[in-house]
């Protein structure tokens, strides 16, 4: 997935429901969505022949968002230098650059608080934003402040010193409907105000696994430049926040992705009030349930997400979950692949409970955990930690010493060894700190080799905990008795983390 901002300068290789409170005052400025003003302009049910009435009354409230950064570059070593007998001029060491990205915005005040997304305003890697420019449809510029960021629902808020400014409203985005017309207004490319027309492809359309990854799908152009631009109903109302495209050539071939509104108003509005967002948080690992994995486990497809980990002390720990339960429902909403674990335990209000449905063993069980308060995204990123420059070994897994107890599992295309303490401290881990048995070798040909690498710690096949090669045997030996041609394994990549993976029988 890749975000529609457009990136300017070589320099860069990279931007509780509540309606705001915008009403106006006797004689004050309405909105340019107003109902009573877009209602003339407004296209009639059916086809339109021409938006222009429309985009005339709405794309005055579209600005153009641009960033100066102050970017860190490593440069090379000149390689003739010592050659021909020069001094050393420092080569290789990193040198600070401008770089200039470009986003889109639009006003929800006439006093100037203008909506984008978050990676617009985001400083590209080793690099800081000087400052942020925003420039109105008729080419007037404002230095522009940020009001509240956040990068996990990828909003901002920024203001400029301004008044009697055009501005727009929120709509409802919950009534939109696969097929209703939808207009995109932006500067892609930096090229300036521009308006793209498409339809509403798909709802709740899920691109990732965090909680605010569900958004509208459209297929109105959306290219770099576009990202923190409106998406337009036919009445005139903001029904989502243009952000992702779905691209290899990053440019538009018709899959687009935009925030909803009603993601978006109350965490506008919480930045307007100055507020703090909080949001539930279990402190789990979840994974979701693919068809594989759902073969694995003997589960219906599309239904619930695995328990991958859970935290010490974390408000799921306490309230009983265990690594490989399968949370189905949370208060009664289920868990699949429109309303994730995530998302729907965001929704929580921290300090509530939440009734968690689990599949554990095969049987159902009812758990109820006291929501915490989610970390930041920086936060998490902290708590994950995790080294991910590679290992050692020849083919760029750890090595694992020969010999010792070994198994040939030919149903799966491993080979496995008990994990010992000699073997752990190859691993650089601590023994006893993980139990299992380690992959000694893969066959390229089978399902695990897409999947398993060597150097890998099993620790359970189907659920049951092995800590010998005659342990995950006899776990293969079940699985095909019960008539599955497909096993559960949870391993744990040393320095990467834990998960659960489904492999396939040879054959």
């Amino acid at each position: 997935m890749r975000y529609a901002y457009a990136i300017t300068t070589a320099a860069l290789l990279g931007g509780a429901a509540a309606t705001l409170a915008l009403q106006p005052a006797a004689n004050a400025q309405t909105a340019q969505n107003e109902p009573g003003t877009i209602a003339a302009a407004a296209p009639k049910a059916g086809a339109p022949m021409s938006f222009a009435d429309m985009v005339a009354r709405l794309q005055p409230a579209v600005v153009n968002i641009s960033t100066k950064q102050k970017v860190q570059v490593q440069t090379q070593a000149n390689p003739f230098s010592q050659l021909f007998g020069f001094p050393d001029q420092g080569g290789g060491a990193p040198v600070t650059r401008e770089g200039q990205s470009l986003g889109s915005g639009f006003l929800i005040s006439p006093d100037g608080y203008i909506v984008t997304n978050a990676h617009v305003i985001t400083a590209a890697q080793r690099g800081t934003i000087e400052s942020i420019t925003v420039t109105l449809s008729n080419r007037k510029e404002y230095t522009a402040r940020v009001i509240g960021k956040d990068t996990a629902s990828d909003l901002a808020l920024l203001k400029v010193e301004a008044a009697n400014l055009p501005f727009v409203k929120f709509g409802d985005s919950a009534k939109a409907r696969v097929g209703d017309w939808v207009i995109a207004i932006g500067e892609p490319f930096g090229l300036g105000g521009t308006v793209t027309a498409g339809i509403v492809s798909a709802l709740n359309r899920v691109t990732g696994p965090g909680a605010f990854d569900r958004f509208i799908q459209t297929d109105a152009a959306i290219n770099k430049g576009n990202s923190g631009g409106p998406m337009f109903d036919l009445n005139g109302n903001v029904i989502g926040i243009n952000s992702q495209i779905y691209s290899p050539s990053e440019g538009s071939v018709g899959i687009g992705f935009a925030i909803p509104a009603e993601t978006a108003k109350p965490i506008i509005e919480t930045m307007m009030k100055g507020g703090k967002l909080a949001r539930g948080y279990l402190g789990i690992g979840p994974q979701p349930i693919d068809d594989d994995l759902a073969a694995g486990l003997g589960i219906p497809k599309d239904r619930g997400e695995l328990i991958r980990s859970v935290e010490p002390n974390s408000p799921g720990q306490k309230a009983g979950l265990k690594t490989g339960d399968i949370v189905v429902a949370v208060n009664g909403e289920e868990v699949n692949s429109q309303q994730s674990l995530s998302y729907l335990i965001a929704r929580v209000q921290p300090g509530n409970p939440a009734k968690l449905s689990v599949i554990r063993d095969g049987k159902p069980l009812t758990l109820t955990a006291t929501v915490g308060t989610r970390p930041s995204e920086e936060e998490l990123a902290g708590l994950a930690g995790g080294d991910d420059n590679g290992d050692d070994g020849d083919d760029g897994t750890p090595g694992v010493e020969q010999g010792g107890q070994r198994a040939s599992t030919d149903q799966l295309g491993v080979q496995v060894l008990a994990l010992t303490p000699t073997i752990a401290n190859q691993l650089g881990i601590i023994p006893g700190s993980v139990t299992g048995v380690v992959v000694a070798s893969v066959d390229p040909s089978s399902d695990a080799g897409q999947k398993v690498q060597r150097g890998d710690i099993i620790s359970k096949v189907n659920g049951v905990a092995v800590k010998s090669p005659a342990e995950v045997a006899a776990q293969i030996r079940a699985a095909k008795a019960a008539g599955r041609n497909t096993v559960v394994v949870y391993l744990t990549r040393p320095r990467q983390g834990s998960l659960f993976v489904p492999i396939k029988f040879k054959g």
